[in-house]
C-alpha cells in the first residue's frame, strides 16, 4: 500500500512538472512579444513583482505572520531568490533579448548536467547509469536540434544564457536541499525567495534602464505571466520538487523542446524538419528513461 501511494505521489508530481514545462514553453511567446517594447530586466521585474507579491498574500491570509521558522532562514531564502530569480530568470529575459527563442532553450538544455553535478556534490542524489544514459540521449537530441553556426555576435548572449542555467541549477539544488531540512512549505519557499529575488530585480532595472511607461497591452502580457505562468506555475514545481529528485524533475524541463518546436510551428510558421522531429524524439525518449528508471531513495 506504501508502495501505491508513494508512486502515486511522484506521478502526480511527474504530471505537475509537465503542465509547468507547457506554462513555461508558451512564455517564451508571449516574452518575446513583450520585448518589442519592453526592455527585459524591467519587464521580468515586473512579472515577478507581481506573481510574489500575490503569493505573498496568499501565505498571510493563511498563516498571518511570514512563516520563518529559524534564524538562518532569511538569508538562504534571500540566496534562493537571487539565484533562481534575479539571475536565472532575469538573465534569461537578457538573452531572449539577444538570441532567438529557439537558441536559448537549446542553451538552456544543458541545465540538467549542471544540476546533476551539483545534486551528486551537495545532496549525494547518484543517478544510475540507465538514467545516464537517457541524459545523454536528451542532451544530443537538443544539440541535433539546433546544430547551426553561432555568430561571433551571438557570443554576449549565450554567455548570459548559460549564466542564467547556472543560476538556475543552483536554485533547483539550493531549493530541494532546504525543503528536505527544514519544516518549510512549498508556497512558503515559492513566495518569499520569489519575492526577494524580484526585489533585486526591480532595482536593478530602474538603476540600468530607468522608469519604463507600460501600456495597457503591455500590462495584460505581464499578469498573465505574473499569474498563470509563474506564480501557479513555480508553486506547481516546487511542490513537485518535493516528491522529485533536482536531476530528475531538471531532465523534465526538456521536454520544452518539443512543445516550443509544436507551438513555433503551430503559431510562428516554423518548419518543422525531419532532423527536429528526430531530435525532439530523441529528448522525449531520453526525459521517459529518466523518469521511470527511480534511484534508490537518499
Amino acid at each position: 500500500m506504501t508502495n501505491d501511494f508513494e508512486d502515486r505521489r511522484y506521478l502526480m508530481a511527474l504530471l505537475e512538472g509537465l503542465l509547468v514545462t507547457f506554462l513555461w514553453s508558451t512564455s517564451y511567446v508571449l516574452v518575446k512579444i513583450g520585448l518589442r517594447e519592453l526592455p527585459p530586466l524591467t519587464f521580468s521585474s515586473y512579472r515577478y513583482i507581481v506573481a510574489s507579491t500575490v503569493l505573498l498574500a496568499v501565505t498571510l491570509l493563511r498563516d498571518r505572520v511570514i512563516p520563518l521558522k529559524e534564524k538562518g532562514d532569511l538569508p538562504k531564502l534571500f540566496f534562493l531568490g537571487l539565484s533562481g530569480y534575479s539571475v536565472a530568470q532575469g538573465l534569461q529575459y537578457v538573452g531572449l533579448s539577444c538570441l532567438p527563442a529557439v537558441t536559448v532553450t537549446f542553451l538552456l538544455n544543458f541545465t540538467p548536467l549542471t544540476v546533476l553535478l551539483l545534486g551528486v556534490l551537495f545532496l549525494r542524489e547518484l543517478p544510475v547509469p540507465l538514467q545516464l544514459v537517457g541524459m545523454t540521449s536528451a542532451l544530443f537530441g537538443a544539440y541535433l536540434y539546433f546544430l547551426a553556426p553561432v555568430s561571433v555576435a551571438e557570443l554576449g548572449g549565450i554567455a548570459v544564457t548559460l549564466l542564467s542555467g547556472l543560476g538556475w541549477a543552483v536554485y533547483m539544488v539550493s531549493s530541494r536541499e532546504f525543503l528536505k531540512r527544514s519544516r518549510f512549505k512549498h508556497l512558503d519557499l515559492t513566495a518569499i525567495s520569489m519575492f526577494f529575488g524580484a526585489i533585486a530585480l526591480l532595482v536593478s532595472a530602474l538603476l540600468i534602464e530607468g522608469p519604463v511607461e507600460i501600456s495597457i497591452g503591455e500590462w495584460a502580457v505581464i499578469l498573465w505571466l505574473s499569474l498563470v505562468n509563474t506564480a501557479l506555475a513555480f508553486v506547481l514545481w516546487n511542490h513537485a520538487l518535493e516528491r522529485m529528485r533536482a536531476f530528475e524533475l531538471s531532465v523534465l524541463q526538456n521536454t520544452m523542446l518539443i512543445q516550443i518546436g509544436l507551438l513555433a510551428w503551430t503559431f510562428l510558421g516554423e518548419e518543422l524538419t525531419a532532423t527536429k522531429i528526430t531530435a525532439m524524439i530523441m529528448v522525449f525518449i531520453g526525459v521517459l528513461i529518466v523518469q521511470i528508471v527511480k534511484t534508490k531513495p537518499s
